[in-house]
């Protein structure tokens, strides 16, 4: 009877992911087919990999001809943000047992989202309900690149713009966050330091391979820097005020 509500709950939560990710998973396994892999590598990076950002990006680097240690170093840097993920959801899954190493491999943008501000049904098992919401984002994911990579092998297929559609989707979701968080600054900062980077490539100042590593890099710099300074001020400023009162 759990599992029953444990699937339902999980299938109408995960319902908006399964379309988003059929959307960009097609257009990661047709960019894999038109890199010259065959079509069973965008099933294998979708199984072992699960994460649209650096499979996106993989191709790319890959097609490139890139080093393996900025292949490594660029990968690293793309998902650095699920250590963030990770620390905000200690308590959330403690006492979580044989599911934790997959809890941790499934940790998506969208799955986040899900679980960090979901509760598990009443009555059952939340290592159960964690555990199918992840694999259910997870194999939405795998369908849709698998979908892909066959229609890119199959049916003649053109490519323009294809690579576009994980740029769209993280448009969309940087417009859906500052309207929640009513804060433009880490987004702005992000779009400056780009064009920052281009610029510099542009001027062969900045090997161009290496503009993504840089603004990667000095984004996170910044934005500690910046945040840690005015969270210290704006701490102080409340404690102050609490102290006169």
């Amino acid at each position: 009877m759990y599992n029953n509500k444990i699937l339902l709950k999980s299938l109408n939560l995960t319902l908006p992911i399964f379309f988003g990710y059929i959307s960009i998973g097609i257009p990661f396994g047709l960019m894999v087919v038109n890199a010259g892999y065959p079509w069973w590598m965008a099933l294998v990076m979708s199984l072992t990999i699960f994460s649209g950002t650096g499979q996106y990006i993989a191709v790319s680097l890959m097609a490139a001809g890139t080093s393996l240690t900025t292949f490594l170093i660029t990968q690293f840097f793309v998902g650095i943000r699920h250590i963030v993920y990770g620390l905000s959801l200690l308590n959330k899954f403690k006492g979580i047992g044989k599911w934790k190493l997959f809890l941790i491999f499934a940790l998506t943008d969208e799955t986040y989202a899900i679980l960090s501000t979901t509760e598990a049904p009443e009555d059952a098992d939340k290592e159960k309900f964690f555990s199918t919401v992840a694999a259910l984002d997870w194999s939405y994911w795998v369908l849709g690149s698998l979908i892909g990579a066959l229609i890119g092998t199959w049916i003649p297929f053109s490519f323009d713009g294809v690579e576009f559609a994980l740029n769209s989707l993280f448009v969309v979701l940087m417009i859906n966050q500052i309207k929640s968080s009513k804060d433009i600054f880490p987004s702005l900062c992000g779009i400056i330091i780009c064009l920052v980077a281009i610029i510099l490539s542009k001027f062969n100042i900045l090997p161009a391979q290496h503009i993504l590593i840089v603004a990667l890099s000095l984004g996170i710099a910044v934005l500690l820097f910046v945040r840690g300074i005015f969270g210290k001020n704006k701490d102080s400023l409340n404690n102050n005020s609490e102290s006169k009162k």
